[in-house]
């Protein structure tokens, strides 16, 4: 079946790189399914909703398929932790080329809004106690979002770091034995915590906090202006600010499918 209409969003680059990794499709036991709807359609009317933030049901008529497939599918995918290791995926991709700078990683977390509740979720405190959750990014020093994740609006952001240095540690592929290791964190008053700064150097890890009292805003944005473009990057994909979904695994499923994209326009364009 050729391409229609709609592959315009979904390069034949990105496509190569995420079709192995698809989950293979089941046959429901009541009967149907969505066997004779090719995979790279579902992806592309995936990319749409997340590009445009519409809502499924308004999914247009080229893409030949129901609100309920494409939801369904993308829900299956979800499960399967499909998102995540094409980011993961197109991160290698990155590395293999020497496209990632880790002599730096930079990690901030700014809160998004919320429209319809859900897990994952708490009062924010920047925004007059609204219902939110936070994009927690770490990013190279080129602002290549290299690990997300989902906490709620009201966990301070000191609390988030260990997590998310643990699993950019612990990441590697399992048959090449990939490892990335960050040689300095930079991050702004908010994690400026002594226990922090202590398990950072036992990580062997160069600690570039800023300091609460001492140093000025202006000499910490030398480097935070790295990760508020990441952020506008991941922010430009309306489905994701304000978030509307409930589920749990939605909004990161999301969140890890324009971090690959994020990614994937820096391999596309500085290996073309």
């Amino acid at each position: 079946m050729g391409r229609g209409t709609w592959s315009w969003n979904v390069s034949d680059g990105l496509w190569e790189i995420a079709r192995p990794l698809i989950p293979p499709s089941r046959v429901r036991p009541q009967g149907g399914g969505t066997l004779d709807t090719p995979d790279e359609t579902l992806f592309a009317a995936i990319v749409y909703v997340l590009v445009g933030g519409c809502a499924w049901r308004q999914l247009p008529p080229c893409f030949g398929i129901s609100k309920s497939t494409a939801h369904r599918r993308f829900l299956i995918w979800s499960r399967a932790g499909f998102w995540g290791r094409l980011h993961e995926a197109v991160s290698h991709r990155l590395d293999d080329g020497g496209l990632i700078d880790v002599t730096r990683v930079v990690s901030t977390p700014p809160t998004s809004g919320l429209k319809k509740g859900g897990d994952h979720t708490g009062p924010s405190p920047v925004d007059r106690g609204k219902p939110g959750s936070k994009m927690r990014v770490l990013s190279d020093a080129n602002g290549l979002p290299l690990l997300v994740g989902v906490p709620a609006g009201n966990t301070h952001d000191s609390e988030g770091l260990k997590p998310i240095i643990g699993g950019h540690q612990t990441r590697h592929d399992p048959h090449r034995g990939r490892y990335f290791k960050p040689q300095r964190l930079h991050a702004d008053k908010a994690y400026d915590r002594a226990d922090l700064r202590r398990w950072l150097r036992w990580k062997r890890i160069g600690v570039r906090i800023a300091r609460k009292g001492i140093e000025s805003s202006e000499r910490s944005g030398r480097r935070r202006w790295v990760i508020e473009r990441t952020m506008s990057w991941l922010s430009g994909y309306r489905r994701l600010s304000p978030r509307y979904e409930r589920h749990p695994r939605n909004y990161p499923a999301f969140l890890g499918l324009a971090a690959a994209l994020c990614c994937y326009k820096r391999l596309a364009r500085l290996t073309t």
